[in-house]
């Protein structure tokens, strides 16, 4: 109890007590009542733009990195996977294996979950207004093309097996999440703008809005000449939704 001497105020009213275990590790995780902590904004509204080179682009102009932790362990957890399979099943030496692989895989969440983090709790705590894309992960992560050829089933888009890898380590679903419920902790308001909002399209000077293939990094602006880094557009257009 030393390391979280708010719960000694709660009575002892816990819900939901549940004991896992994750790699070499032991968790204790449970749920109780506790009045939202509503904190000074620092600015209204600001526009978020996910990504994945960076992991978010603000329209006040801060950048979030994205760690690619995956990408970045990729080759050991491959190693560490065929060691798996080499060993014969019920071994020690395949129990320790599979221990090893375990921890990897439990870094990686972890210097993910980590980065999300830090980044839904800064827009939480300092804005009243947190305003994001629609985005149909899992739409992404669908596999469109037909397996038996390398033309593209009707009605679908082509699927780029790399690009799928690197949304799954983004962890999007998992920002949308951790911010919905930090916002009520903290008092501020979430805006999903709608699905079909052509926030990387418009010029966020004078709206005129033209086609940006995904390759296009800059937004060169046809109608007034206004250029801008694609994301931080897209973020400032993301703001001006709720005002529209």
């Amino acid at each position: 109890m030393e390391k979280f001497p708010h719960l000694l105020f709660v009575h002892d009213i816990f819900l939901n007590v549940r004991i896992s275990k994750r790699a070499n590790n032991w968790y204790i995780s449970f749920k109780y009542d506790n009045e939202p902590t509503h904190t000074a904004k620092k600015r209204d509204v600001i526009g978020v733009d996910v990504g994945i080179n960076t992991l978010a682009t603000c329209s006040d102009g801060t950048p979030f990195a994205n760690p690619k932790a995956y990408q970045q362990a990729k080759k050991r957890l491959t190693r560490y996977q065929r060691r798996v399979n080499k060993k014969k099943f019920g071994s020690k030496n395949r129990a320790k294996a599979v221990k090893r692989l375990a921890i990897l895989h439990k870094k990686v969440a972890e210097i993910r979950a980590d980065k999300l983090h830090q980044l839904t709790t800064w827009l939480a705590k300092n804005h009243s207004t947190i305003v994001i894309e629609d985005l149909n992960v899992s739409g992404m992560l669908k596999k469109r093309c037909d397996p038996a050829t390398t033309s593209v089933a009707p009605g679908s888009a082509p699927r780029h097996h790399k690009l799928a890898s690197a949304i799954a380590d983004c962890g999007f679903y998992e920002f949308k999440r951790q911010l919905t419920y930090k916002c009520e902790w903290y008092g501020s308001e979430l805006v999903i703008a709608d699905r079909f909002y052509p926030s990387s399209q418009i010029c966020s000077h004078c709206g005129h809005q033209q086609k940006m293939p995904l390759s296009v990094r800059t937004y060169e602006c046809s109608a007034c000449g206004f250029t801008a880094d694609r994301d931080f557009n897209a973020a400032v257009n993301l703001e001006n939704y709720v005002s529209q």
